[in-house]
């Protein structure tokens, strides 16, 4: 058997399982909850894999039980969660595993994570599914997407036909299929589910009909399974591979930004927002992402983006988010800080610093803080603001909260 026989005549049930829990890995060191799809070989592959990802994710799954869905041309269940899928502002459902029906034409804006478990030799589908994450919404924090290979289908990549030209979104009209239209240079228009521009149809599984098919030979736990190999390449704001290690790269780009270290201390601290800073220096090609996931490799894990960089660009010591938030709470139970604050104001900081040192700055300046659990319990958002005399008020202490944040930026 070759990599090609995996998942058509060949079903190594392990494999599943390791698959499952590399993509879980990688969401749970980046984030758990950015939208996914797996592209699987056919209809049984994708309904295996949906399986293993939410045996993977048990502990969402078992609350949020659409937080992996089978999105396929035979699942009425899944085609109805397609447009909750694309739907930036659902949350639900988070992966989508399918074979050919999600490759053209769904426009999911905010698809931060493309998974190829699926042999693909045709340029034309290649490109069709990539495209499933090369739509940018930066209100939302997708400037960039990732590709996660797993039977070397970024190889075309350096294909001479490859070009990137962008793929035709599909968006039908009431009363028109679901199903996007094959794409014109397919051969036999096999881009419908279940059939492949090369090979033909794809293998039928158990119980779906069809008599013709080959043997498929089922492997249950007789083998052990493991990642042999790993390969992470990066491509930088220009669309070109970064050769040097991630970390090179970024003490490179950071000092093309800021010509010392002084000189990024003072942009941090003087930046009003400091999420449109760390947008900004994404923009420039700065891999936050990426990054955090690699250091948190070697064990330093929820560093805010400030600690990430000075640590990794300018060799400095760093806090965690939760050492910073603790910091400032000490001070504030010595009545160090916003003493000029009544219970309830003080509550909200309180409640902020906790918001931080779980989710990061970009959570407690989003202007939907207020509205989040537990602070909501204190009030509506109208009556926490009013607790700090209004909003230019409430601003004003979000900035103090923020400078206490990083006062050991000063160093």
């Amino acid at each position: 058997y070759t990599g090609a026989d995996m998942n058509r005549t060949l079903v190594l049930e392990k494999r599943d399982e390791a698959v499952a829990a590399r993509i879980t890995e990688y969401l749970q060191a980046t984030d758990r909850y950015a939208k996914t799809i797996v592209f699987c070989e056919d209809i049984d592959h994708a309904a295996r894999m949906r399986q293993a990802l939410s045996n993977a994710n048990a502990d969402i799954c078992a609350t949020h039980p659409k937080y992996v869905v089978q999105i396929t041309g035979d699942n009425l269940d899944g085609k109805r969660e397609l447009d909750n899928f694309i739907d930036p502002e659902k949350t639900y459902p988070v992966i989508a595993t399918t074979s050919k029906l999600m490759s053209t034409g769904v426009d999911a804006q905010t698809c931060k994570l493309i998974v190829m478990d699926q042999t693909i030799k045709s340029m034309t589908l290649f490109k069709q599914i990539i495209g499933r994450g090369t739509r940018l919404r930066e209100d939302l924090g997708k400037s960039w997407f990732t590709i996660m290979d797993f039977k070397r289908a970024t190889e075309l990549f350096a294909d001479k036909d490859f070009d990137g030209e962008p793929v035709q979104i599909y968006e039908p009209k009431a009363g028109e299929p679901m199903d996007p239209p094959p794409a014109d240079d397919l051969a036999g228009g096999a881009a419908s589910e279940g059939g492949d521009p090369l090979t033909g149809p794809t293998t039928i599984g158990a119980g779906e009909g069809g008599s013709d098919e080959p043997r498929r030979y089922v492997v249950g736990g007789m083998v052990t399974v493991s990642v042999a190999r790993e390969r992470v390449q990066y491509l930088n704001a220009d669309g070109k591979l970064i050769t040097e290690s991630l970390r090179d790269y970024t003490r490179i780009n950071l000092a093309r930004q800021f010509s010392s270290l002084d000189q990024y201390l003072q942009a941090w601290n003087s930046a009003g927002r400091k999420q449109a800073l760390i947008q900004e220096l994404e923009s420039q090609g700065v891999l936050l992402e990426a990054l955090a996931e690699e250091v948190a490799g070697t064990g330093v894990k929820d560093l805010d983006p400030f600690d990430l960089l000075l640590h990794v660009a300018y060799n400095q010591p760093f806090l965690t988010r939760a050492e910073r938030a603790r910091r400032v709470k000490q001070k504030h139970a010595r009545n160090t800080i916003f003493t000029e604050y009544g219970p309830v104001a003080r509550k909200v900081l309180e409640a902020l610093l906790d918001k931080y040192a779980d989710e990061g700055i970009a959570t407690i300046e989003s202007n939907d803080v207020l509205k989040l659990q537990p602070i909501s319990n204190l009030g509506s958002p109208v009556e926490l603001i009013k607790s700090f005399g209004g909003r230019p008020q409430y601003l004003q202490a979000l900035n103090t909260l923020e400078r206490e944040l990083y006062a050991a930026a000063a160093h």
